[in-house]
């Protein structure tokens, strides 16, 4: 369905009501297992050379309608769904580094992605480098032999930054790297970074795909080009040489047919540590697909309004949100954003943590929740909780202060909003 634009493809990749029971809605596979019918098809599966349904732990019909789906609106040629944004986020660079080997990842990042990264990988021997992503100025100079991936955010959660996108994605070329992207925050809807060179693109689907904050999930999105960069290239062995754990099964061999980054999560990472999408949340994130270019454009809308609001009162101290004309990342997001919109996320600084801890117990509608993209507007003081297992050096490299506030704007009225964030405020500040 390449051919359609993105409000058909959320509504109708991945599946055709002509086929089955004509059902209009997708159906939910709710099942562990699927009967072969033969021996011999059941063999024909697990050698790839049939490709329908073995166990829902790999595969199931519900999960790859979803998979389908994201893939087409991200602009990518195959997706994994998987238990959670930090199981994708964990895929996306095993599936590449191993012990002994190295990442580098931006210091503007989601909390629990920089704990992953820079702690737990760490457990299993594969280093993480961090980099300033705005400038990317020190990226090259971070690269060596064993570096297998770069990791980054489209737009940062909390910071709400955007990074140094092209000359990340061109140096991440020159030297035959991986380039990981994650896109939770812009959504397919306002940013397409596979479309603008990024090899892979990781979601928390929980967020805005989601849309209600009903559903714990994540994918990993795969593009055109990273067949391309990984076949031959003697950085990523273990797709140019036999796969032990699967007969001897070399991937690169499979190019032609198969997307072989998503193709070796799905027979290993999967396989292995089963972190899977369950069927009925594919169903729930599906739902959410098919709304999501509406509420995140919405989001984004209601957003500005308050962004700006924030911006004329005199006792916040700082506003970080792209869309606003005084960001020197304005530019970027007017020329290279749909619309010009830029999530339903922002950042401001209320100066101290006192008078942050005083906002928030103030306001009315929005509520104290670490989630973002939910229908309801949330407010979360990153620094005590999102953020609460980083070092003060750490917190400060990745630009959250004591007094910093992350809003998910949702969809309630805008004066509404503007209101209760002002009469809380008001009340913290006198």
């Amino acid at each position: 369905m390449a051919e359609f634009n993105f409000e058909t493809l959320a509504t109708h990749a991945g599946y055709s009501s002509k086929e089955g029971c004509g059902s209009m809605a997708v159906p939910i596979y709710l099942t562990t297992a699927f009967d072969f019918g033969t021996s011999e098809e059941a063999a024909a599966r697990f050698a790839l050379q049939s490709l329908g349904p073995i166990y829902t732990r790999l595969n199931n019909p519900t999960v790859d309608i979803f998979e389908a789906r994201i893939a087409a609106l991200e602009g990518g040629v195959a997706a994994i769904g998987t238990a959670s944004g930090q199981a994708a986020s964990f895929y996306a660079v095993a599936n590449v580094a191993s012990a002994g080997d190295n990442i580098i990842m931006a210091q503007k990042v989601y909390g629990g992605t920089s704990n992953l990264m820079l702690h737990t990988l760490k457990k299993f021997g594969i280093e993480t480098r961090m980099f300033d992503a705005d400038s990317a100025e020190d990226l090259e100079s971070l690269i060596d032999e064993k570096t297998k991936a770069i990791f980054f955010e489209t737009l940062s959660n909390p910071q709400v930054a955007i990074p140094n996108f092209y000359k990340i994605i061109e140096i991440a070329d020159k030297y035959g790297i991986i380039s990981i992207v994650d896109n939770t925050v812009a959504t397919p809807v306002l940013f397409n970074p596979i479309k603008k060179g990024a090899d892979v693109v990781v979601h928390s689907a929980s967020k805005y795909i989601s849309g209600q904050g009903l559903t714990i999930a994540g994918a990993v999105v795969s593009g055109a080009s990273t067949n391309k960069k990984i076949l031959a290239n003697p950085r990523y062995a273990d797709f140019n040489e036999p796969d032990e754990s699967y007969h001897g099964l070399v991937y690169t061999n499979l190019v032609e047919n198969f997307d072989i980054f998503t193709l070796r999560i799905r027979l290993g990472l999967l396989r292995d540590i089963g972190a899977t999408m369950s069927p009925f949340s594919a169903w729930q994130l599906i739902q959410g697909l098919e709304t999501l270019s509406v509420r995140v454009k919405e989001h984004s809308r209601k957003t500005q309004k308050i962004a700006e609001f924030l911006e004329s009162h005199p006792a916040i101290k700082s506003v970080n949100y792209p869309g606003l004309k005084s960001s020197p990342l304005n530019k970027f997001v007017s020329e290279n954003f749909t619309e010009g919109l830029c999530s339903g996320l922002l950042c401001f600084d209320a100066g101290s943590r006192k008078v942050a801890d005083d906002i928030m117990r103030e306001v009315k509608i929005f509520a104290v929740v670490v989630n973002i993209g939910d229908s309801k507007s949330v407010i979360t003081h990153p620094a005590s909780s999102t953020h609460s297992q980083s070092s003060d050096e750490e917190l400060l490299s990745a630009g959250i202060t004591p007094g910093l506030i992350r809003l998910s704007v949702g969809l309630e009225d805008t004066d509404d909003l503007i209101n209760d964030l002002k009469n809380a405020i008001e009340k913290a500040t006198k």
